[in-house]
């Protein structure tokens, strides 16, 4: 006779992985359940899951870095628990973020020599936030001091600015004064944005690589016209620079374009160390000036995590480990690094624009000068298809690339946009290019039916 074998307790005991019970039945969603399972149960639920997601590596729509050397990973994963506001618990991680904020304030010409006025952030947008404040406390302090009324500050900028800036605007209550683009001129210029100043005008905000097209605005430009409307008016509006792109690229491949703090007009600047800073999401930072353009009122001194520790962020605990791969960058690249990893990704931006002008359809706005960032559209003959169709039969292999119109007074302007980043390599480049005609050709032989003859049949039946 045979024993009968009994089943043992623990399922995950003897089961091979995908016949263990948590994967035979369907996985909790919306209520923890009642039991755990394995970690190597729970590891395969969520991987599996998250195959469904894109390929970070071909997601051309994102500025966001999406690979970064194996050391610097391993870096990332050492100090996962540190916590970045805990400066008494962990003084040398503190130490590295006040090494990388005066490394950018260097860069950026700051007048500050080591003593540089600034702080690390979750990412662009809450540096934003940052640099706003600032303009407005002081903007506040000036219109109190000549006895003004301060219940109607305004900020002026192009309507192509990221939506942070419109976020900032609405939650501490500023009037968005917005340049609207205009057929050719895509960004803010500096007879436009002066136009929109008063002395209710808490600052000027210029874009250093606009994430429409990648172009950089004039922030020179826009910094001598400020100078004379201050000789005209008496009225001194200060500026803020959107660096999240062009801060980490303009100074090591474009040294010559001034926008910067060599220009006295410009009180704060932010990047995105997660962008072209080269280090996976999320990390900004912002750099003021001088001390005095960041205002006492907005820096809070907290003792209970031991020590006086002087904090100004919007955020409070935040993980330390891309503050370390952000100085492991800069100390591992240095200046001859960044210069030929940014000038790589500039020179693939060029050669894929100048590739993708000659394909024939398409009519280029920008072509990757500025930021290694491009856009296209369609030219106005081409009726078979439209960019729409192109960004979606791209994901056929894997490509993300994005398709939009652009904002209010060009919205009939519909674009692709690709961003061209540390890891996009040449051979990449032309296997896009291959796909992209290989989905032209399809288009010639399968016309796409435009919306508007889409709508027009479903009405009529």
């Amino acid at each position: 006779m045979h024993k009968k074998v009994t089943a043992a307790k623990s399922d995950e005991t003897i089961a091979p992985l995908y016949s263990s019970r948590a994967l035979n039945t369907a996985v909790p969603k919306y209520r923890v359940p009642v039991r755990g399972v394995a970690p190597s149960v729970a590891y395969q639920l969520v991987h599996d899951e998250l195959m469904l997601d894109g390929n970070a590596r071909m997601n051309l729509a994102t500025f966001v870095t999406t690979w970064m050397e194996p050391e610097a990973q391993q870096l990332m994963s050492d100090t996962f628990e540190k916590n970045m506001i805990d400066k008494d618990e962990y003084p040398q991680t503190a130490e590295l973020e006040n090494r990388c904020v005066n490394m950018l304030a260097d860069l950026w010409h700051a007048p500050s020599d080591g003593h540089a006025i600034g702080t690390s952030t979750v990412g662009s947008s809450e540096a934003c936030m940052l640099g706003g404040m600032a303009l407005k406390w002081q903007w506040k302090q000036r219109m109190k001091k000549a006895g003004k009324p301060t219940d109607k500050p305004n900020m002026v900028m192009g309507i192509n600015v990221q939506v942070c800036w419109e976020k900032f605007c609405r939650y501490w209550e500023i009037e968005p004064r917005f340049v609207p683009m205009e057929e050719g001129r895509y960004h803010l210029t500096a007879e436009e944005a002066v136009k929109l100043c008063d002395e209710n005008t808490i600052g000027v905000v210029g874009i250093l690589g606009s994430t429409f097209d990648g172009s950089y605005e004039p922030i020179e430009a826009i910094s001598k016209a400020l100078d004379r409307f201050q000789q005209e008016t008496g009225i001194d509006i200060p500026m803020h620079v959107d660096a999240a792109s062009g801060g980490f690229i303009a100074p090591f491949i474009q040294p010559d374009i001034v926008w910067d703090f060599r220009l006295p007009r410009v009180k704060s600047i932010n990047t995105s160390g997660h962008k072209y800073g080269l280090v996976y999401p999320g990390l900004g930072w912002v750099v003021w000036r001088d001390e005095e353009d960041l205002p006492k009122e907005l820096i809070f001194n907290v003792n209970y995590l031991g020590g006086q520790m002087p904090t100004f962020a919007l955020n409070f605990s935040r993980p330390g480990n891309q503050v370390i791969a952000q100085y492991y960058n800069l100390l591992r690249l240095g200046k001859e690094g960044y210069q030929k990893i940014q000038q790589n990704c500039q020179d693939t931006a060029l050669y894929l624009s100048s590739k993708i002008a000659e394909l024939g359809p398409f009519e280029l706005i920008s072509k990757g000068n500025d930021a290694p960032v491009f856009a296209f559209k369609l030219k106005d003959d081409v009726k078979h298809f439209t960019v729409f169709d192109l960004s979606e039969r791209l994901r056929d292999r894997g490509w993300l690339v994005p398709a939009y119109t652009f904002p209010e007074n060009l919205e009939h302007i519909a674009v692709l946009r690709l961003v061209v980043k540390e890891n996009f390599s040449r051979d990449l480049a032309e296997l896009l290019l291959a796909d992209i005609k290989r989905h032209l050709e399809w288009f010639e032989q399968h016309p796409v039916e435009s919306s508007a003859k889409k709508k027009k049949q479903m009405f009529h039946h």
